[in-house]
Formats: C-alpha cells, sequence, structure tokens
C-alpha cells in the first residue's frame, strides 16, 4: 500500500471520527433520560417476584401476572406513544412517559398501604405495573423519535444503537441496585425511587430543545404496519435467540455444571461494545445488508451454544450471540423507519417495536415447551432456526423478488 493510499484512509478515518462525534453529541442529554428513566424498570426487576410471592403470599401465576402486565401495556400503547409523538412532538411523549412511571410509583406506595388484604394490594400493584409500561412505551419511542429528528434520518440506525445501549445499561445497573435496595430497605425504598427518579429526569428534559411534530395528516395505522411489517418480523424472528439467551442460558449452563453468571456477562459486555463502536454501520452500509450478517453470527452463536462441549467455547458463543444480536434491532428498524411515511416515524417505531415486545412474549413460553420435550439444550437449536429464517428477511428486504419462509409468509399477511 502507498504512503498515500495510507494517509487517505487515515484522513478518511478522522473524518468519520469527526462525524461520529457530532452526531452523537446532540443525542447525549436523550440518552441521559432514556438511562434514568429506565433505571426504575430495573431496580424493579429481580424484586418484584420477591415482593408478591414472599412479601404478599401469592402465588407464582401472580407473580407471572403481575410482571406480564407492564410488558402487556407495552404492547398496547406502542402505536398510541408513535402517534402521540408525531401529533404532540417527541419531547411531549418522553415528558408524558416520565409523568406516568412517576404516578405508577404512588400506585406502588398506595399498594402498601393494603398488605394485609393481598388481594387488593396486588390489584392497585397491577395498575401500577400496567402505568410503567405504556409510560416505559412513551418514553423510549419518544427518544428514538426525538433522536432522529436531532441527528437527521440518515442517522437512524446509528440513534437506535445508542438510545438502545443507554436502555441496556440502565437495566444492567438497575438489577444489583434494586435487588440491594430491597435487601435493605424493602419494596417501600423500591416505590419511592420509582416515583422521585422520573421526576427528577424531568428537571433534566426540561430544558432541551423540543423536537417539532412532524405529522401534518394522519396515513393510518394500517398503512404503517405495511410499510414496517417485514423489517418487523425479521425483529421478531431473530429475538428468539435473545429470548432463549434471557430464559434458558442459565438452565442450560446449571445442566452442564457450568458457572451461571459469566454466560450473561460476556453476551451483555459483546452486546455492548458492539453498539457502541459497530452502531453507525446500518447508516452507512445499509440496515438490511447488516442485519443479514448480523443474524447469521447470532444464529451461528446459537447453534453453538447447543453443541457446546465445554463452558469455554460456551462463553465465547454466548459473545457471539451478544454481537450479532447487537445489531439486529438498528438494521431492521433503519428499514422500517425507510419505508414509513416521514409524517409517521414516531408511529412507525412504536409499530416496529411491538414486534419485538410480542415476539419475547410469545418466545419464552414457547422454547419452554421446547425444552420440555426435548431438553434444554434443544432450545438453542430451535432458536437458531428462527434466526436463519430472519436472515431470509433480511435477504427479501435486499432483495425484493426472494422468496420469504413459511413462517415469515403466514405472518407478512396477517392484516
Amino acid at each position: 500500500m502507498t504512503m498515500d493510499r495510507i494517509e487517505y484512509d487515515e484522513h478518511s478515518w478522522l473524518r468519520h471520527a469527526v462525524h461520529q462525534s457530532r452526531s452523537i453529541a446532540p443525542l447525549l442529554p436523550i440518552m441521559a433520560a432514556v438511562f434514568i428513566a429506565f433505571l426504575v424498570i430495573g431496580i424493579a426487576m429481580p424484586v418484584l417476584p420477591l415482593h408478591v410471592h414472599r412479601g404478599l403470599g401469592l402465588s407464582t401465576f401472580v407473580v407471572g401476572l403481575v410482571a406480564g402486565s407492564q410488558f402487556a401495556a407495552s404492547v398496547i400503547s406502542r402505536p398510541w406513544a408513535g402517534r402521540h409523538a408525531d401529533m404532540r412532538g417527541a419531547k411531549h411523549a418522553v415528558v408524558a412517559g416520565l409523568i406516568a412511571a412517576a404516578v405508577s410509583g404512588l400506585l406502588y406506595l398506595l399498594s402498601l398501604q393494603f398488605v394485609g388484604a393481598p388481594k387488593i394490594s396486588v390489584t392497585i400493584l397491577l395498575l401500577g405495573r400496567a402505568l410503567l409500561g405504556a409510560g416505559e412505551s412513551f418514553i423510549i419511542t419518544g427518544a428514538h423519535s426525538w433522536g432522529v429528528v436531532v441527528s437527521g434520518p440518515q442517522n437512524t440506525g446509528a440513534v437506535l444503537a445508542w438510545m438502545g445501549t443507554a436502555m441496556y445499561a440502565a437495566f444492567a445497573l438497575g438489577a444489583p441496585a434494586g435487588t440491594t435496595l430491597y435487601a435493605t430497605q424493602g419494596f417501600t425504598a423500591i416505590a419511592l425511587v420509582t416515583t422521585l427518579v422520573p421526576l427528577a429526569t424531568l428537571v433534566l428534559v426540561a430544558p432541551l430543545r423540543p423536537a417539532a411534530p412532524t405529522a401534518r395528516a394522519r396515513s393510518g395505522l394500517t398503512k404503517v404496519l405495511a410499510a414496517v411489517r417485514l423489517p418487523g418480523i425479521g425483529l421478531a424472528l431473530s429475538s428468539a435467540g435473545f429470548g432463549a439467551m434471557t430464559a434458558f442460558v442459565s438452565l442450560l449452563f446449571a445442566a452442564r455444571s457450568w458457572t451461571v453468571w459469566p454466560a450473561f456477562t460476556t453476551f451483555a459486555v459483546a452486546f455492548m461494545l458492539a453498539r457502541v463502536c459497530l452502531g453507525h454501520l446500518a447508516d452507512r452500509v445499509g440496515g438490511a445488508k447488516v442485519a443479514l450478517v448480523c443474524v447469521l453470527i447470532e444464529a451461528g452463536g446459537q447453534a453453538c451454544l447447543w453443541l457446546a462441549p465445554a463452558s469455554t467455547l460456551a462463553l465465547t458463543v454466548a459473545a457471539l450471540t451478544g454481537l450479532g444480536y447487537s445489531l439486529v434491532y438498528p438494521g431492521f428498524g433503519v428499514e422500517a423507519v425507510r419505508r414509513a411515511p416521514p409524517q409517521d416515524r414516531g408511529l412507525a417505531m412504536g409499530a416496529y417495536t411491538a414486534f419485538l415486545d410480542v415476539a419475547l412474549g410469545l418466545a419464552s413460553p414457547a422454547l419452554g415447551l421446547v425444552a420440555d420435550a426435548a431438553g434444554v439444550g434443544a432450545v438453542f437449536l430451535m432458536s437458531a432456526l428462527s434466526v436463519l429464517c430472519a436472515a431470509v428477511v433480511a435477504v427479501r428486504l435486499i432483495n425484493p423478488s426472494a422468496p420469504l419462509p413459511n413462517a415469515a409468509v403466514a405472518a407478512s399477511r396477517t392484516p
């Protein structure tokens, strides 16, 4: 390679680094708001089952009901949150979500006044969880839309990657913080944090410059769903790997007498590093192309977990799964935003993310049936096959004449 060529490459890299820093800098306050807001969700995750089952003395079914109420509310409210961001402005959606989250904390506190009547207490807690799920939809959908407006549609992939990084970092730090709070101060501390942290985040969000509403005329939910449906199907199919990791990798490692916690750590570290270092690729190379490469990496990681004979190899391929899955959401997300009407980007992001919510809600129970029938290792074989179907969807997005797998065909015909 000549010196001129080397100098050109160095200058090209420097220009890219400067461009990246300029495109990310405006996102930092929004990312900070997302991080702080999602801490309240991460803090409650590990302790709610303990509070409901041990503190209130209710069944594990009720534990699942309380945990699932937030998920159900998130799915239902995604399109509403997207439409709100388009019509009222993305900042308005984030503020509305933060207020809803704070009120959910007040409901947590109210539920503690009825601990002696567990059914009343858990009913109030269910309402609080549902309200928190709706608040989560408004916060993340508004943040995505706000980031796209601030950075420009040409940086959609980077926006989705960085917002997701802030969200997952909040989950990762929230879990140990919540466990410590609950062990030392009880569920009252969780309720207070859920109330006060969103209110504190409002102070951070208030001075930020709002993004103007984008919707001048409504395209209709059906039209937007048609635009994002194929990328959404790709996201849903590829999310089986994520569902397998979060729900079953601990059982796999335990069944093979391996130390459990490093599986989560290696997966999360690879995921975060890829988001930080490679989040811009979907914008530069193309969302479908990045998604295609990533789902192939993810599928390979899942298949190798099924076959892994030793913990060292299993940890390596757990990291491979994290690397692959990290850019699936922004990759398919770029395609979803590109296909949606410009005035409905918020609604498009809400509808697109709903595919992820539904997939994670269905994948874990389905993979649980696989584990019961064929053993926990088979879970990772089935998730690998599902992720491979997402690769076919990515090819279809690159080449519209490519055929879809049967599962994707059935989903794509659903109105």
